[in-house]
């Protein structure tokens, strides 16, 4: 394997993403207005990721990009970056944080367009063969866990919860079944195929979630439909989204998240909260095949 290929030992089995709060990893990096989007990657994933798969001057892709998290922490590491955003209101958001990484010194060059992820391949004909790295997670349905305002904040009032849903565009993945969600996302990872550069990877962040109750495995999802697209499974780590502290957690769950976990035991489900998201690598199955010659 040389240099330039790119290698899951390049990283931990266990990547010590949530040391800070994400607030605070986000605190003067990120727009304040973007801290209104529900559903964020963490800023420490996404700089682990790209400076463990590319170089300064190399292309990430992100074809979900949000308020632009990969983007973002893709150009303050001196690579180039491309987003995709379904919801022109994330778009604007995206474009603000940009702006403001520029102006902080991120040196990479970034685009970003609104459209459907689902037909990346078309909308960025021009890079295709040219992307180090996709890095992106699926929606986990229209909700998600938000923000509140507790009975401390208003006056003693019940909690209040906000920036929790997307649009509701019915055209956006969050908003389909799982089996739609899942189909959708297939699209994006062959798509997003198409755009990587000889032994390029796609690394998606993805976590169980509950469907009516059910836990559901999406991790093991997303794997199952990468390898129907032609994408094998080169590597998988845990990233942690709780802190590392005397050899202990240290919980940075929601407070939704904490509430559901209660309301799950309180029924006899054996339920925790979430303490890491899967890191998944893929490359091409044809890239794999080319080195073992």
């Amino acid at each position: 394997m040389n240099q330039d290929t790119p290698n899951s030992s390049r990283l931990m089995s266990v990547l010590a993403t949530g040391q800070r709060p994400s607030r605070l990893q986000r605190q003067g990096r990120y727009t304040p207005e973007s801290m209104r989007h529900p559903g964020k990657m963490l800023p420490a994933i996404a700089a682990t990721v790209i400076e463990a798969f590319t170089r300064p001057g190399d292309l990430v892709v992100d074809p979900m990009c949000g308020i632009g998290t990969t983007l973002v922490e893709a150009i303050h590491l001196g690579r180039d970056a491309a987003g995709l955003e379904y919801e022109s209101d994330f778009v604007h958001l995206t474009l603000g944080n940009l702006r403001h990484a520029r102006a902080f010194g991120g040196t990479g060059r970034p685009r970003v367009a609104c459209g459907d992820a689902r037909n990346i391949a078309a909308i960025y004909r021009e890079l295709h063969g040219k992307a180090a790295l996709v890095l992106t997670s699926p929606p986990y349905g229209s909700r998600t866990h938000g923000h509140i305002r507790s009975g401390r904040d208003n006056g003693g009032g019940k909690v209040v919860k906000r920036h929790h849903r997307y649009s509701t565009d019915r055209g956006n993945l969050a908003h389909q079944p799982l089996p739609g969600l899942l189909e959708g996302f297939g699209r994006i990872l062959a798509g997003s195929a198409i755009l990587l550069r000889p032994g390029g990877v796609i690394a998606v962040t993805v976590r169980p979630i509950r469907f009516n109750g059910e836990l559901i495995d999406l991790p093991g999802q997303v794997i199952n439909i990468a390898r129907r697209h032609g994408l094998a499974l080169t590597g998988r780590c845990a990233a942690l989204l709780a802190g590392l502290r005397d050899g202990g957690l240290v919980n940075r769950a929601s407070f939704f998240q904490m509430l559901e976990t209660r309301r799950a035991r309180d029924r006899g489900i054996p339920a925790c909260a979430t303490a890491h998201e899967d890191l998944l690598l893929f490359q091409r199955v044809a890239d794999l095949s080319e080195t073992t010659r």
